[in-house]
């Protein structure tokens, strides 16, 4: 099986596992990733946790499917990197590896990213004589700005782990072995958060990066917090001195 999905408490965690062929997606791989995501959607999570098997994270798309495929009118990369983006609670990118090609906007369609020395990330369109999607290119843009969206795609650069650090691809970057660890430390502590305020604030942060903010939601969204019962728990548990118990109402 290529796709191992599995809930953990409030934690979803969809594992790629095609070692390999270094985890690349194959036309049935995107599909199954896409349904899992808008099952998932419905479910009362509190965090998504995306990684994979082997050396490497994710190369992208299988290059039979690209020949296959007409990506130029219905590009199921894209649609797959959109349902992730817009996946209503927190997403990390677990980089257990290299991230190449269409992984690269995949790991970027996460909220966060996690990655591990001795990784290192390229996207070789400009090598193979195609034309990125331009969803894609938007979406590195709008992580990490014009400039290295250029040396991504036009110079097909490479970049050990160490820039990607430091160029923000990378939110945190640690061992190997402590790579669990950390990505558990932080869906526990999304876990204990209040889920209606960090759901509503991770959509208002797109709609604002997208420059499509709908105000009057985003209001909505803010009173429905003021007037929620997590909102008095956090009261009560900070005047108690506790550890608070949110339970999203």
């Amino acid at each position: 099986m290529m796709i191992d999905a599995r809930l953990d408490g409030r934690t979803g965690r969809l594992t790629l596992n095609r070692p390999e062929a270094h985890n690349a997606l194959d036309a049935a791989a995107l599909g199954a990733l896409r349904e899992t995501l808008e099952a998932w959607a419905e479910e009362d999570l509190r965090a998504l946790v995306l990684t994979g098997t082997g050396g490497s994270f994710c190369s992208g798309v299988s290059l039979g499917d690209v020949a296959e495929l007409d990506f130029a009118t219905d590009n199921p990369l894209t649609r797959l990197c959109d349902t992730l983006e817009r996946f209503p609670a927190p997403t990390i990118a677990a980089l257990n590896g290299g991230v190449y090609g269409g992984g690269v906007e995949l790991a970027l369609a996460c909220d966060f990213r996690v990655g591990v020395t001795g990784m290192r990330a390229f996207a070789p369109p400009a090598r193979l004589g195609i034309h990125y999607e331009p969803a894609g290119i938007d979406r590195a843009i709008q992580r990490l700005g014009a400039q290295m969206a250029r040396r991504i795609f036009l110079l097909a650069e490479e970049f050990e782990a160490e820039a990607l650090l430091a160029h923000g691809f990378l939110d945190h970057l640690v061992a190997p072995e402590a790579l669990d660890a950390k990505v558990s430390g932080m869906t526990a502590t999304l876990e204990g958060l209040a889920p209606l305020a960090v759901r509503g604030m991770k959509r208002t942060i797109l709609e604002l990066t997208r420059g499509a903010l709908d105000a009057e939601a985003a209001r909505t969204r803010v009173a429905a917090c003021f007037a929620s019962a997590d909102h008095a728990e956090g009261l009560a548990a900070r005047k108690e001195r506790r550890a608070p118990r949110f339970e999203g109402r």
